[in-house]
């Protein structure tokens, strides 16, 4: 990475691409050209390169700053990183600049933020004002142009499509609708802007290890809207998340008063405080908040608006109208970043000063339990990530806050218990990911208002007001004991996380025979759920060469260990030729994708078979599910979606031969009252409404909130002999954004039931409550040979619900 110099002036876009900016869409192999340009022709810019997205897409950001402060550019960065951890600098030989970072184009068909950052890259680039000048002195400003290449090269490939010799404004054209699954979301369908704390994706990951080297002062995310919304800026609407600082909200105003100043010069329509809240941790705005920063999102009226169209007012918006709107955005930004960067650092430092002496909230310690050392490991990997700060292991009885009884208790304190002391840099991002209840002042909010990670990762935890620190910086993990025993019974595992899924795989890809426990056993002192896996050396060596070193070598890939016994004789439960330990089959799996079904879940399942599992996934459309081949597919998966009269009859044979078919969410609103499915909604009837609770108009946000449920957590009585339920012990929690239940199946088995009290946390109004008293949300129903199995809520929801996970691969690999 160098600098290059050059005293000619350098090309503006229009002049590099061949067409007027705003013309066309840029494609990003173009973005990426022009930006390499400038990075080569440019006095005072810098190129990163910092990874590929799925498709292989380039991903890269530009370093803009003053000469002085390129030359200085490490120092700059490593002095940033010292405030970042509440010390003061010592001994610089020049003026530290304030961070600003620049986001466009989170979301693929909001393409405007992309071609803003080529104008936005040139202008600085070529620092022609004096304005210009200073405030690249006092600032060093990182341009991302575009966090999600694929999603956009969708948009912009289909929009060239289909879009005529001059743009069409007519709404109705379709150059303004997009096809299933549209450009939002990135090549598994995630959203992109949802993912930042859990880091699920390579886009977010790569750029993440990039922010956290630079950990900047001020981030702005830019996007798009209805393109009948005027422009949206800061201040953020409430919820605003208790633990953002007065300094934060006060520099928002700040920003917005400036940039209002802009829009008002040019007459341009705009809002503030409205819609956009700060509360989720997830976003571009709201985890650099929790990260010490300044984070806002703009947004211009633009989604589905191509070059041009016609909005509801009958003015015409082009796409140069929005490239103007965001530019004016981010200059203005600009300048109130650097005529306040002194201030911005100095706030960012007591941020995280104050974090290790007066961590936030009433909890001060976070101890989750070591029961499950699986989850446990994906749990410390992920605040690894964030670099929030844990260690392992504490000794005493302490009493905190039970995250599964909702009461303050006494327990016992372990080693491998994971612990979370709040006295370091990052408290407030690791308050925010553990608190077991997030204060919401304002009801009305923009996603989900429920995520502590005890819950996610189906974990036992406590929140302990005292102050108390682990003792040692890794888990203490059991050693594979296979050596004990030159020729086996059989080899046993006990099936707890994803790792024991891995290694299933792996051992039938090599042909091994598994098979699964129905009900708990107890052999050489040792106690086995349901759901554990036994391989017998007799019977394999009928199958395969050399079992003994397939079991070693899985153990090592998958980092799982298996417990070897002498004999099939078990001291407590059925012995080990009882047919309760049932072959379990190897799935062949497919998935239902098209204009019916939900993007965001059929792109977590599909994500979670080849990014998690490593496993084959096929996609058919709706059409051939007539047409399956029990020899080919014997697991077929409906994600969320609508699907009319299509999941029926046609599907009946198939599972009564042996075919599994998993209904997730509303699919099993399109199979309810068919054959062969035992599935009915529960429904609710409310009483009349009393006169004096009629809704009145100025109130109107509000009137609903008594159904409003935007992302709550409830807890789920498991039936623990089910092979669904295996490692998850007596409950699952689950995140709930629907009111929908499910009649107690009369033919199967209501695997999963949400009793009166199930609520945990989040925001849950009154008449949600009460249709969520008392149903079934996971079923499992035998249909001959085969069986259906009901999934009422997303357990994969954006590849961080982790406990989802383990109910997911239980049906898929234990459910016969």
């Amino acid at each position: 990475m160098g600098v290059f110099t050059a005293e000619a002036q350098v090309k503006s876009p229009d002049e590099f691409l061949g067409y007027a900016l705003g013309s066309k869409f840029t494609a990003h192999d173009k973005v990426l050209d022009y930006f390499r340009y400038l990075g080569k022709a440019g006095k005072n810019v810098r190129i990163v390169n910092y990874g590929k997205t799925y498709e292989r897409r380039e991903l890269l950001l530009a370093i803009v700053s003053s000469k002085e402060n390129l030359d200085n550019l490490e120092q700059i960065r490593k002095n940033n990183l010292i405030l970042s951890r509440g010390q003061k600098i010592t001994g610089k030989q020049f003026k530290q600049p304030a961070i600003l970072w620049l986001s466009y184009n989170v979301h693929g068909n909001e393409a405007s933020p992309t071609e803003t950052a080529l104008k936005t890259l040139y202008t600085l680039a070529e620092a022609r004002t004096g304005n210009i000048q200073e405030w690249l002195k006092r600032t060093v400003v990182i341009i991302d142009p575009c966090l999600n290449p694929d999603g956009r090269e969708r948009y912009v490939n289909y929009f060239n499509s289909v879009s005529g010799l001059k743009p069409n404004p007519d709404p109705m054209a379709r150059e303004h609708v997009e096809p299933w699954p549209g450009g939002r979301s990135n090549h598994y369908y995630f959203d992109l802007n949802r993912d930042w704390a859990w880091q699920t994706q390579v886009e977010t990951q790569q750029r993440l290890v990039l922010y956290q080297e630079w950990m900047p002062q001020v981030h702005v995310d830019f996007h798009e809207q209805n393109y009948n919304e005027p422009y949206y800026f800061a201040p953020a609407a409430e919820p605003i998340h208790q633990d953002i600082t007065a300094w934060q909200k006060e520099f928002q105003v700040t920003v917005g008063k400036n940039n209002a100043k802009y829009f008002d010069q040019k007459g341009w329509s705009y809002f503030t405080k409205e819609q956009f809240d700060l509360l989720y941790p997830s976003y571009g705005d709201t985890y650099p908040l929790y990260n010490g920063a300044v984070g806002m999102t703009y947004e211009q009226g633009g989604i589905g608006a191509g070059l041009a169209v016609t909005t509801i007012d009958g003015d015409t918006l082009t796409l140069k109208d929005r490239i103007d709107h965001h530019y004016t955005a981010g200059m203005a930004t600009l300048e109130t970043v650097a005529q306040n960067a002194d201030r911005l650092q100095e706030e960012f430092r007591k941020y995280f000063e104050k974090g290790m002496l007066v961590p936030p909230g009433i909890f001060k310690t976070y101890i989750v339990k070591g029961s499950n050392t699986g989850r446990l490991k994906r749990m410390a990997a992920l605040l690894k990530k964030n670099q929030v700060e844990f260690a392992f292991g504490a000794e005493g009885t302490v009493s905190g806050y039970n995250y599964e009884t909702g009461k303050v208790e006494p327990f016992k304190m372990e080693r491998n218990d994971l612990v979370v002391n709040l006295q370091q840099p990052r408290a407030v991002l690791a308050n925010v990911l553990f608190e077991p209840q997030t204060t919401v002042n304002d009801s009305n909010t923009y996603d989900i208002t429920a995520w502590a990670l005890p819950y996610a990762y189906g974990l036992n935890a406590y929140a302990l007001k005292e102050s108390i620190k682990g003792r040692y910086p890794f888990m203490e993990t059991e050693q594979a004991v296979v050596a004990l025993l030159q020729r086996p019974y059989a080899w046993i595992l006990p099936w707890n996380s994803l790792d024991d899924a891995k290694a299933l795989i792996a051992l039938q890809k090599t042909g091994v025979k598994v098979r699964v426990a129905e009900e708990s056993f107890k052999v050489s002192g040792r106690t086995y759920d349901p759901g554990t896996l036994l391989v017998y050396r007799s019977e394999n060596e009928r199958l395969v060469k050399d079992v003994s070193a397939k079991i070693a070598a899985v153990e090592k890939i998958a980092k799982v260990a298996f417990y070897p016994v002498a004999g099939g004789f078990v001291d407590k439960g059925k012995d080990l030729g009882s047919s309760v330990y049932r072959a379990l089959n190897v799935p062949k799996v497919a998935i239902v994708a098209g204009a019916e079904s939900s993007a965001q879940s059929m792109g977590e399942i599909w994500h979670f078979f080849e990014q998690e599992l490593d496993f084959p996934l096929t996609t058919i459309g709706l059409d051939d599910i007539g047409n399956l081949d029990i020899n080919k597919v014997n697991t077929l998966i409906f994600p969320d979606g609508a699907y009319g009269d299509s999941i029926g009859e046609k599907l009946q044979e198939w599972i009564k031969i042996g075919g599994k078919l998993i209904l997730f969410e509303d699919a099993i609103l399109s199979a309810a009252g068919k054959k062969p499915f035992d599935i009915q909604k529960k429904e609710y009837f409310k009483d009349e409404l009393p006169v004096n609770s009629i809704p009145k108009y100025l109130s109107r946000k509000q009137a609903n909130l008594s159904n409003a449920i935007p992302g709550a957590i409830f807890k789920v009585e498991l039936d623990h002999s089910h092979p669904i339920s295996a490692g998850l012990g007596n409950y699952y929690y689950t995140l709930k954004t629907d009111d929908k239940l499910y009649e107690f199946l009369k033919k199967g088995w209501s695997t999963g039931i949400l009793k009166p009290g199930s609520y945990m946390a989040g925001i849950a109004g009154e008449g949600v409550l009460k249709k969520l008293g008392a149903g079934m949300l996971f079923g499992v129903q035998p249909e001959g040979k085969g069986c259906i199995i009901y999934i009422g809520a997303n357990i994969l929801f954006r590849s961080f619900w982790e406990n989802g996970k383990q109910m997911f691969a239980n049906s898929i690999f234990l459910v016969n």
